[in-house]
């Protein structure tokens, strides 16, 4: 499969972490991948007749939005398929969505179930296209054009930069004295505009700092990185690798078929 990076508009960045092309010109499907959960949703936004992907056992004829909020996900790209990928950042992509936020969380779906715009006819407009730098244009425009007319809860975002910030230190004490919401109202606002209670938001936050930590310094003892990364001890740091991953610490630095 190939893959290219795009630019990313100025006044997208703040939301938008990555947008990529993936054509996947191979004769056959792709292997499937175990994708760990990253906090954050994408699109998948196709260009090609050929079905996008198969997903937990589901196959996605045409574009998509997943989450990957709190639980791993089975990737297979189909073969002959080319799309669109937009990943935003964790927390940041309730702008440019006008549901709650919690029909996304752990879920792919399709596209036109859940933005109000007419996908099929902008599936067209790039299907037109030969310039892949045309179509992550065309998408990038309507992105701006969502977020133009979207209202943001400023106290929220600033939330969600002071956690990515310090995944390992920040506590629910903290977001109430940040927000000066109380903890119902924090609540409603995270599942709101997340999709994930605060709570979870952070506990998901803190295994992914310790699978950065794992991956970047695998020779580090394990419990050395369960203490950086704000366990109280190794057992919590193995039960949320069973949780959030469905493997140990070990397996996922050994493994092939696992995408973080």
């Amino acid at each position: 499969m190939y893959l290219h990076l795009y630019p990313i508009h100025a006044n997208l960045q703040p939301y938008v972490k990555l947008i990529c092309t993936m054509d996947c010109n191979e004769a056959t499907d792709t292997r499937q991948v175990h994708v760990l959960p990253d906090a954050c949703v994408e699109l998948f936004i196709s260009y090609t007749e050929v079905p996008v992907a198969i997903i937990d056992q589901q196959l996605h004829q045409k574009s998509m939005v997943s989450s990957r909020m709190s639980t791993p996900t089975a990737v297979q790209m189909r073969k002959g398929s080319g799309c669109i990928a937009v990943c935003f950042k964790a927390g940041l992509a309730y702008p440019f969505f006008k549901h709650s936020m919690d029909i996304l969380s752990n879920a792919s779906l399709a596209l036109d179930e859940v933005w109000g715009y007419p996908i099929a006819e902008l599936e067209e407009q790039l299907a037109k296209l030969n310039d892949n730098f045309a179509r992550v244009a065309i998408v990038q425009q309507y992105l701006l054009q969502q977020l133009h007319h979207c209202r943001q809860d400023l106290a929220l975002t600033r939330c969600l930069e002071i956690i990515a910030q310090s995944p390992t230190e920040i506590s629910l004490a903290k977001l109430y004295q940040i927000t000066g919401y109380g903890q119902r109202h924090l609540a409603r606002k995270f599942n709101q505009y997340i999709g994930l209670s605060p709570k979870e938001y952070l506990k998901v936050n803190r295994f992914i700092a310790s699978l950065k930590q794992l991956i970047n310094y695998p020779q580090i003892p394990l419990t050395q990185i369960a203490y950086k990364s704000g366990y109280f001890d190794q057992a919590h740091f193995i039960r949320d690798y069973q949780t959030y991953a469905g493997y140990t610490p070990r397996e996922i630095v050994r493994s092939q078929h696992i995408l973080y």
